[in-house]
């Protein structure tokens, strides 16, 4: 897979081109295609590095190909960033909750999307380390996407699995809302401080049966931090 290649997945050929020339002046290889059935044997093929995807696709959705690439072992790790005529903030979460890095809402600049672009794939390399996370029982494979708890496996969402991944990369530090928005979703991602309680309630819910959700532990005043040491008073899952 290669960080340089973008595959732009538009209906409408003038902002495919539009974009295809910005990314080729910042240094990008670009690939196109006009819908999900022409996308995804590309993405098979090429590998592309990151997928810029379009939320209202003919016949199969962009939001729809974003899940099912996400499912798929061989190409969940590949970043998404949705392209959306749609600003509010619910139809902004379910896209996340599918599993996209980011967003952009048009009309948007080529400078923002190429901003963008590179913030996710920086993001993207730190949180898919080709070394195996480990604390005590609980054990992150970046390279098979996969989490066990005492050699069992857990199943979570992939907003929950890079909140994980970035706990776990980042272990005994305290992280504010805002750091983890910028860390896990993306400074520019609009995202409600409610929101990440939301995530950080599932990714407990998630450990729990084994007990690895004490691991996740509430910092007064501050935020959240990973942490294998527990201590004496019972922190609560809920702000």
């Amino acid at each position: 897979m290669s960080s340089d290649r973008i595959l732009i997945v538009d209906d409408e050929a003038a902002i495919r081109e539009m974009i295809a020339i910005a990314l080729d002046l910042a240094g990008f290889e670009t690939l196109q295609a006009e819908d999900a059935l022409a996308a995804h044997p590309v993405i098979v093929d090429e590998r592309p590095g990151l997928i810029l995807l379009d939320w209202m696709l003919p016949g199969l959705s962009g939001i729809e190909l974003c899940r099912r690439l996400k499912r798929d072992e061989a190409t969940r790790e590949i970043p998404i960033i949705m392209l959306t005529a749609r600003g509010e903030e619910d139809n902004k979460i379910q896209g996340l909750d599918a599993g996209a890095d980011d967003y952009i809402t048009k009309p948007f600049s080529t400078r923002e999307l190429v901003s963008r672009i590179r913030a996710v794939l920086r993001r993207s390399s730190s949180l898919h380390a080709e070394q195996a996370i480990e604390a005590e029982g609980l054990k992150l494979d970046p390279v098979s996407h996969r989490i066990t708890a005492d050699e069992q496996p857990v199943d979570m969402g992939p907003t929950e699995y890079r909140l994980l991944a970035f706990f776990m990369s980042h272990p005994e530090r305290a992280y504010s809302r805002s750091q983890m928005l910028d860390q896990v979703w993306g400074g520019n991602v609009y995202v409600e401080d409610r929101t990440i309680d939301v995530h950080i309630r599932r990714l407990r819910k998630a450990l729990e049966p084994w007990g690895y959700d004490r691991f996740i532990q509430t910092v007064r005043g501050t935020g959240y931090r990973f942490s294998t040491k527990v201590s004496g008073m019972r922190e609560p899952t809920d702000e």
